[in-house]
Order: structure tokens, then sequence, then C-alpha cells
């Protein structure tokens, strides 16, 4: 497996910005998907970008045009930016990663958006 520890979350106004930032313990070449999921309180985990290592990306209909995904393979580091934030994208956000190694999850970090 490999360690994904997120940073970046926090507390932001309505239509603000926050980036996401999620660094991997190992070479990044080596995992074929990342993504970022997040889980609102009472509700389930859901994807809302994955970045896949050919280069394409997928967004949840509800992120699309406000969020991108990112890869930085020679940092090991992948990025969230999140645009426009509104107060439901208040949740615990989650760095994944599935590769030959398996799949891991990052220990999340809070976004806060307040109205």
């Amino acid at each position: 497996q490999v360690q994904l520890v997120e940073s970046g979350g926090g507390l932001v106004e309505a239509g603000g910005s926050l980036r996401l930032s999620c660094v991997a313990s190992r070479s990044m070449l080596s995992i074929a998907f990342m993504a970022w999921h997040r889980q609102a309180s009472g509700k389930k985990r859901e994807l809302v970008a994955a970045a896949i290592s050919g280069g394409s990306t997928n967004y949840a209909d509800s992120v699309e045009g406000r969020f991108t995904i990112s890869r930085d393979n020679a940092k090991n580091t992948v990025y969230l930016q999140m645009n426009s934030l509104k107060p439901e994208d208040t949740a615990v956000y989650y760095c994944y990663a599935n590769g030959y190694m398996g799949v891991s999850w990052g220990q999340g970090t809070q976004v806060t958006v307040s109205s």
C-alpha cells in the first residue's frame, strides 16, 4: 500500500476557493488511478474527481466546472482546486489511490463552507 497525507482543508465563505493537496509515500508513476472522495455528515462517501495516469479526468456532476484535479508525478502529489465553493461542499475530503499495490485512503481533511 501507499500512505497518503492530505492537507489544505479549512473554513471558507461561500464563493471562495481552497486547494487540497495529497502527498503519496511512493512514486505516483506506479499509481494508475488517483481520486478525491468526500463524505458529508450523515451521508455516504462519494467520488468527487478522479485523475488517471494517462491524463484523463472525471468529475461528479455537482462539482463539474468548479473543481479541478491535477497530478504532479514529480512531487508525488495530487491536487484538488476548488472554486466557487458552496455550503453543500462541506465535507471531509479523502484522497484515494488505486494501483498495483492495491487501494489506499488518506486520513481526510475537513472542508467547511459557510453561507
